[in-house]
C-alpha cells in the first residue's frame, strides 16, 4: 500500500460514513414517500379501483418533471432550498436534500412498474371479497410484488450510490469528495483507483443483497 492510501485511511473512513449517511436519507425518503406515491399513481391510473385522469396524469407529470433533471442540475438548482431544509449548501447532509428529491420520484415510478405486475385476477378477488383499498394495498398489492419491490429499491440504492459520488464534486463529501480533492486535483493515480474499488465493491454487495433478499420473498 502506498504511503499516499496510508495516510488517507483516516478520511477514506469519514468518507465511507458520509456516503452511507447521504445514501441512506435518500433511500429513507424513496420509502417513506416515494412509496405511497407510487401506490398511488397505481390506483388512479386508468381501469384501477380510484381512477382519475385528471390526478393521474398531473401526479404524473410532476413525477415525470423531476425525473427529467440531470442529477447535477438539479442539485444546484435545490441549493436555496437545501440552505431552508438543512442549514447550509454543503456536507452530507446537505446533498442528502436534492438526493432524496431525485429519489422519491424515481422509486415511485418503479413502485407502480412492480405493483402493475400483480395479476388482476388477484385483486379483483380481494374486491370480491370486500377487503377495503387499505387492506388490498398492503395484503395483496404489496405483498404479491414485494420481491419486484426489493428488486426496485436495490436499483434505486446503486442509481444513487453514483448520484452521492457526485454530490461530491460541489463539497457534498464522501467518496466522490475524495476522488475530487486527492485523485483529480493532486494527481494521486492510486487514490483515484481506490474510490473507484470501493464504489464497485459497494455496487456488488448492494446488488447481491438485494437479489437474494428478493429471491427469498419470491413465493411463485
Amino acid at each position: 500500500m502506498s504511503e499516499n492510501l496510508i495516510a488517507l485511511m483516516p478520511e477514506l473512513w469519514i468518507a465511507l460514513g458520509q456516503t452511507g449517511l447521504m445514501l441512506g436519507i435518500g433511500l429513507a425518503a424513496a420509502i417513506v414517500i416515494g412509496g405511497p406515491l407510487g401506490v398511488l399513481l397505481f390506483l388512479l391510473s386508468p381501469g384501477q379501483s380510484m381512477a382519475h385522469r385528471g390526478f393521474y396524469v398531473a401526479l404524473s407529470w410532476v413525477v415525470n418533471t423531476v425525473r427529467s433533471f440531470p442529477f447535477i442540475i438539479l442539485l444546484v438548482a435545490l441549493v436555496p432550498f437545501t440552505r431552508i431544509v438543512a442549514g447550509t449548501s454543503i456536507g452530507p447532509l446537505a446533498a442528502a436534500v436534492p438526493l432524496s428529491v431525485a429519489a422519491i420520484p424515481y422509486f415511485a415510478r418503479l413502485v407502480e412498474q412492480s405493483i402493475r405486475e400483480v395479476p388482476r385476477g388477484v385483486i379483483e378477488a380481494a374486491h370480491a371479497m370486500g377487503a377495503s383499498e387499505l387492506q388490498i394495498v398492503w395484503r395483496v398489492l404489496v405483498r404479491e410484488a414485494r420481491s419486484g419491490l426489493i428488486l426496485a429499491l436495490t436499483v434505486l440504492a446503486v442509481s444513487f450510490l453514483s448520484y452521492s459520488a457526485i454530490a461530491g464534486v460541489v463539497g457534498g463529501g464522501g467518496i466522490g469528495d475524495l476522488a475530487i480533492r486527492y485523485g483529480y486535483y493532486r494527481f494521486q493515480t492510486d487514490v483515484m483507483l481506490l474510490t473507484v474499488g470501493l464504489l464497485i465493491v459497494l455496487v456488488q454487495i448492494i446488488q447481491f443483497g438485494g437479489n437474494a433478499l428478493a429471491a427469498r420473498l419470491d413465493k411463485r
